[in-house]
């Protein structure tokens, strides 16, 4: 019964990455979209080797190592005390991540995930092009950043801007941060960048929301003293995009409930 044992984990793991990457978008919670094509190819490896474990066993060429001699190696094992024939312990490590893909996937990164991850450094840059005239303006929360510490011409100013992050508490009890999180590869590297709020009372963590508003004044606009902070006007709660691992846009349309105004938020 051991031997095919195997031939089984491999199986249950290469259904697990085929089912969360071709069946399902589960993998978008842990890779770049980019890494699609890669699952599904080790999906496929991983059930080309299931089946070729398995069948490994139903030929004869598996077994012909010469009966006197395979008895004898067997009889000398048992003297010494040693047993080949059992499974490595650390093989049924592959058996949790397999069922918790198929049974339980683990959830996307989130707030806790935010307030642990290292900070991502926003790159310096030395031109900045006018900003166009919408009203509120979107932006990215690294664009936004940038403007506030490294613009000197300051044209961030009394701008009403547009936002979206997920819901991150401070730590401390008081206030929070609009977050996002990039990953380069998958999870493990995950990075933020974060504003904080100021005005309304935060939703829970993690809910993913879209906040208008202005720069919260403090230091010098323009340098690095300046804190990359929004006083927000309005507050929706949206859905969790699919660009959810990088510092994009906010995506029109998506909103899950009405605007509500920051002097309301408390209520």
């Amino acid at each position: 019964m051991k031997r095919f044992v195997p031939a089984v984990l491999l199986t249950l793991t290469g259904a697990g990455v085929l089912y969360a990457s071709l069946l399902t978008d589960l993998y978008l919670r842990y890779v770049r979209p980019g890494m699609h094509w890669m699952l599904v190819a080790s999906g496929v490896v991983l059930l080309a080797l299931a089946g070729a474990e398995a069948w490994s066993w139903r030929t004869p060429a598996a077994h012909e190592h010469g009966g006197d001699a395979q008895h004898g190696h067997e009889h000398g094992d048992a003297a010494h005390g040693h047993d080949h024939s059992g499974i490595p312990r650390a093989a049924w490590l592959l058996l949790l991540p397999a069922l918790s893909l198929l049974l339980y996937a683990p959830p996307s990164l989130g707030a806790y995930t935010a307030s642990h991850a290292d900070a991502k450094e926003v790159t310096r840059q030395s031109h900045f092009d006018p900003l166009p005239a919408t009203s509120p303006l979107p932006i990215t929360l690294t664009d936004f950043t940038r403007r506030v510490q490294q613009d000197p011409g300051q044209a961030i100013k009394a701008r009403t801007v547009r936002m979206t992050g997920i819901v991150t508490p401070t730590g401390n009890g008081s206030g929070w941060y609009l977050t996002r999180i990039i990953i380069s590869c998958c999870a493990a590297d995950a990075q933020t960048v974060k504003v904080r709020v100021y005005g309304p009372q935060a939703p829970a963590a993690d809910t993913w929301v879209t906040v208008t508003g202005t720069w919260h004044p403090g230091g010098t606009l323009g340098t690095p003293t300046a804190p990359a902070a929004l006083d927000a006007h309005t507050l929706k709660k949206v859905p969790r995009p699919i660009n959810g691992y990088s510092d994009a846009l906010p995506l029109p349309g998506l909103a899950l409930s009405e605007p509500r105004r920051a002097a309301k938020a408390g209520e």
